[in-house]
Formats: structure tokens, sequence, C-alpha cells
């Protein structure tokens, strides 16, 4: 099934196998708007009222590479943010910084495996396969749920 999602930072196609999500893409023009559990999950998210997805998800394709860095990914906590170096240093490569930034390019589920929470060394703004913009207000709506819960 696919799901046509609207959000902030414009329609989400996700792609639902079994319940389960394999596929998220920026800028989808077709599929249904019938109910899911993750559609409410992702309104919920950019409603700032949810944190983490539970929907389960399956990554499909990639190599051995961009799967631990998917994995890695998965890991970095809400409103939080991880440079690319930081990410190959986990993985036993320091060196592979931009190795990292092409498999988070490859990410089948970006905003639920939130690889805009990758950022460049000293916190630049670098890559994302949705666009920088995107990538910009994902980071801010996290950022202002994340100070709102801390000072509300």
């Amino acid at each position: 099934m696919r799901l046509l999602v609207s959000s902030p930072v414009g329609a989400l196609g996700v792609h639902v196998e079994a319940g389960t999500v394999v596929g998220v893409r920026f800028g989808a023009t077709a599929g249904t708007s019938e109910p899911h559990p993750v559609r409410d999950e992702l309104n919920a998210y950019f409603a700032g009222a949810l944190t983490s997805f539970t929907t389960p998800m399956e990554f499909r394709g990639g190599s051995a590479f961009e799967r631990a860095v998917w994995a890695e990914i998965a890991q970095i906590p809400y409103g939080e943010t991880v440079t690319y170096g930081q990410i190959a240093t986990a993985l036993g490569d320091p060196g592979a910084a931009r190795a990292v930034g092409t498999a988070c390019n490859h990410n089948p589920l970006p905003v639920v495996v939130a690889c805009h929470r990758v950022v460049g060394a000293g916190g630049k703004m670098v890559g994302f396969g949705g666009g920088l913009d995107r990538k910009r207000r994902l980071l801010e709506l996290e950022a202002r749920v994340t100070f709102q819960r801390s000072w509300g």
C-alpha cells in the first residue's frame, strides 16, 4: 500500500507492506489517504506529540555499510544531532564521513529513521536527500518541541 501523507515539509509517500514501513519519500504526488498507524504517528510527530516511531519498519536494499549507517541513525535521540564523522567513528572507520553522507542520502526511510539529525563537522547544515530546507525545518521542529518540554 502506498500512503500519501501531508506534512509541514511537503507530501510524503509511505510504502507499507504487510503492516511494515519499507519506504518513505519526499514530494509524493499519489497514494491513498486511508487510515494507517504510521499516518497517525507521522501526524503526531509533526504536531510535536511523538518523539519516536513504533510502527514496524524494515530496511530493504542497501549495502552492509549503508545498513550499518542506517542502524546508527536510528539510535540518534529525538532533538539531538551527531556528525557524519561521529557515525563513521562509531562504525570503526573514522575516515568514512563522506561514505556515511552517501549512505544517509540513500536512507529509504527518511523522517522515521531521522537522517536529518546527521550534520557536518561543527554542526554545519550540509547534505540531505530531501533538500536542506526540509532538513532545517525538521531540526527546528524537534528543537522547538525539546525546548518546550524542558521549560513546559
